[in-house]
């Protein structure tokens, strides 16, 4: 039986630093639930929000802390803040290349809510995109692709390691440590920005071992998104957009936001949501990104990603204005851990990144801190996991699973996913997500696979962390 020394789920910014972080000589198998670049990372697009210098450490904090009120836990955030500068010079030391201005110095833009220039980005717009790619040349060990995690092989608060499907069967794997890196709940919603494979089945899946979540009510939704294109994934327009300079507009053209906040388009996430959420619903009127502050060769140099893919979608950018909506885009809420990804009261199993709950982001995440956390928190990960003695012995688990899939699955997941996105997403009421629990906990009592009974799961805990905070708080918006 072979035994690795770590175990992790999921190949994105998190999972794939993480393996970077061991030693060649240790064996580490990462495991992708499909191909390795359909994860959140892959399409990040703004960039690496990073200390500026040593005097901006305070400030990215309070902008940090600021942003995500009340929920953030300070000792965290200033992990973020003060070894993102270093994981940041770490990856340029290891030959990742951010984008550079004309006199050759990184280039640092800025998005909202933050108080000065700091986000750092790479292909101009392809920021997670080449993070990516640079990680996958840059991995010295196992992949394995097309395989669903289906279980946590736990005894006694000890987890030996997983159970996968791969290739029409079962298979456990065993480790001395496992990380989960498996990122968000995207496909919970009817609208969202997210891979396709993100689907929040891990999370329903440690509730079912007794783990915690934490503040899973805090959804965040991205303000700009085309959301009119074919396929679940909606398209993403970047935030880096309106820290350059581009407007929201409703059809007479007026920058409504400003009635809403002094911040107008530069406001947290979840104030531009919600307003355009609001204003949509007070006016009728559609709402638009316009680009008519950029230069055309300035924009094809400095959002390729966005310029050719509104081009293939029938756009002429920056000349066309673009129908947004808001869409999910990020989980604050997640996998209860402490500030090194380990779960409490769990030997040997940790979880960082998006699927993780570190209390950096609290109620609302500040733009672009989210591939920094994923930086940050899988070398804090990895060394906690070196300093283990691994004094135990591994126990083995039988290999037999419950049907994954069953017939009538799929309606029930559209009718779940039109659900949150009506009742549980940018604006709740408490009588629609006690219905909505209703609902949920009907699906649940009846005849389904197990992948959707987790991902039920999940939106029950959503659902029930909303109805439980009984005032507004950052994403967590509710209508009295």
């Amino acid at each position: 039986m072979k035994i690795y020394d770590a175990i992790i789920i999921g190949a994105g910014i998190a999972g794939l630093n993480a393996a970077a972080k061991f030693p060649k000589d240790k064996n580490v198998l990462v495991i992708c639930k499909d191909n390795s670049w359909d994860c959140n990372t892959f399409y990040a697009q703004g960039g690496v929000a990073v200390p500026y210098d040593e005097e901006d450490i305070p400030l990215h904090i309070e902008d940090t802390m600021t942003a995500g009120g009340s929920l953030c836990d300070r000792e965290a955030v200033e992990v973020l803040c003060r070894d993102g500068r270093v994981a940041v010079d770490d990856l340029i030391d290891r030959g990742f290349a951010f984008d550079k201005d004309d006199e050759g110095k990184l280039h640092y833009t800025k998005e909202a809510a933050h108080s000065k220039n700091r986000i750092l980005h790479a292909g101009g717009d392809a920021t997670g995109r080449c993070m990516h790619h640079f990680l996958m040349r840059e991995n010295i060990h196992g992949l394995l692709y097309n395989s669903t995690v289906t279980d946590l092989l736990l005894e006694d608060d000890v987890c030996h390691g997983v159970r996968v499907y791969h290739k029409g069967e079962f298979r456990n794997y065993y480790a001395k440590a496992t990380i989960i890196a498996s990122g968000g709940v995207g496909s919970i919603y009817k609208y969202h920005t997210n891979a396709r494979t993100i689907s929040g089945e891990m999370q329903g899946l440690v509730l079912e071992k007794g783990c915690k979540l934490r503040d899973m009510e805090m959804m965040q939704f991205h303000p700009t998104v085309f959301i009119h294109n074919m396929g679940a994934r909606k398209q993403l327009l970047t935030e880096a957009l309106r820290g350059e300079g581009a407007w929201i507009v409703d059809d007479d053209g007026k920058r409504f936001l400003f009635e809403y906040d002094k911040r107008g388009p530069l406001s947290p996430r979840n104030i531009v949501s919600s307003s355009i959420f609001d204003w949509k619903k007070r006016t009728g009127l559609q709402t638009y990104l316009t680009f008519q502050n950029f230069e055309e060769r300035f924009f094809q140099r400095r959002f390729p990603t966005i310029h050719s893919t509104m081009k293939d979608l029938g756009f002429r950018l920056p000349f066309d204005e673009v129908p947004i909506s808001p869409a999910f885009h990020y989980a604050m809420g997640g996998i209860e851990t402490d500030i090194n990804g380990k779960l409490p009261n769990m030997q040997n199993l940790y979880a960082i990144g998006e699927v993780a709950n570190t209390r950096v982001h609290g109620a609302n995440r500040l733009a672009s801190n989210s591939l920094l956390e994923g930086l940050v928190f899988s070398k804090r990960a990895v060394e906690e996991i070196a300093k283990q003695n691994f004094n135990f012995e591994i126990k083995i688990f039988t290999e037999e699973e419950e049907v994954l899939v069953k017939e009538g699955d799929k309606a029930i997941k559209n009718e779940l996913r039109e659900l949150m996105w009506e009742n549980a997403g940018i604006m709740r009421e408490v009588s629609k997500l006690e219905l909505t629990l209703k609902r949920i906990n009907e699906m649940l009592s009846g005849d389904i696979g197990k992948l959707l009974r987790l991902r039920l799961k999940t939106s029950r805990n959503i659902v029930e962390s909303a109805i439980y905070r009984k005032e507004s708080l950052g994403a967590h918006y509710l209508i009295k």
